[in-house]
């Protein structure tokens, strides 16, 4: 589903990425661990098309994307890749319903489409009686919860997400980890995740090593 062929990256003269050859298959959950400035962030960006490599290919759902022009980047990326990042950037002014309805609109969906495919997505999660509500009015696990719901309102072909949980408590931490194979089961989504959390490192269907810019072990 997602395929990396000879990627690196350079900025100045520091390599981050030193040659990356790897294959994500439909419905997996991966996370990518390693220590800080291993080069994860950087190999997320690239596999979500935010960033371009110095070299390589991405092919993402048997399309090579690095031969895209940006406008046609931009829509494709808006279609097949979802993102969920540390902190929820969520939009302050916005409701939950409407923050999760953006992506959505982007991508020319009607009104009232966007409202009933972004009501369901907040109902599997929990969150109808919260739709209203801006994001000062919800706790950190329902922000991030709302996050995710926005990744997911284009029915992407795979969900980024840099270090989830890393701004939740253990309760939540448990939780969001738990609702990524909730959505993996129900709606077969892949699932690609940087995080330093061993736990949910050890839970996944495949744990990616990262050291130096390089994959060292599976």
């Amino acid at each position: 589903m997602i395929q990396l062929e000879g990627i690196t990256k350079s900025f100045g003269s520091l390599q981050v990425l030193k040659g990356i050859d790897l294959e994500i298959d439909k419905g997996e959950v991966v996370s990518i661990v390693g220590p800080s400035g291993a080069g994860k962030t950087t190999l997320l960006q690239i596999m979500g098309t935010l960033d371009a490599p110095d070299a390589g290919n991405v092919c993402i759902e048997q399309t090579n994307v690095s031969r895209m022009k940006e406008k046609e980047l931009s829509a494709f990326r808006n279609k097949h890749i979802g993102f969920v990042f540390q902190f929820h950037q969520l939009l302050p002014e916005f409701t939950a319903l409407e923050n999760v309805m953006i992506p959505a609109f982007i991508a020319g969906t009607s009104t009232s489409e966007a409202t009933a495919r972004a009501m369901d997505i907040l109902a599997f999660m929990g969150l109808t009686e919260r739709a209203t509500h801006k994001p000062n009015e919800l706790s950190g696990g329902e922000k991030q919860r709302v996050a995710v719901a926005r990744a997911l309102i284009n029915q992407p072909s795979v969900i980024l997400a840099d270090e989830p949980s890393g701004s939740l408590d253990t309760h939540n931490k448990e939780e969001l980890h738990q609702l990524f194979f909730d959505l993996r089961n129900r709606f077969g989504q892949t699932f690609v995740i940087v995080t330093h959390d061993e736990g949910l490192a050890r839970i996944t269907d495949r744990t990616i090593h990262m050291v130096d810019g390089e994959i060292r072990k599976e």
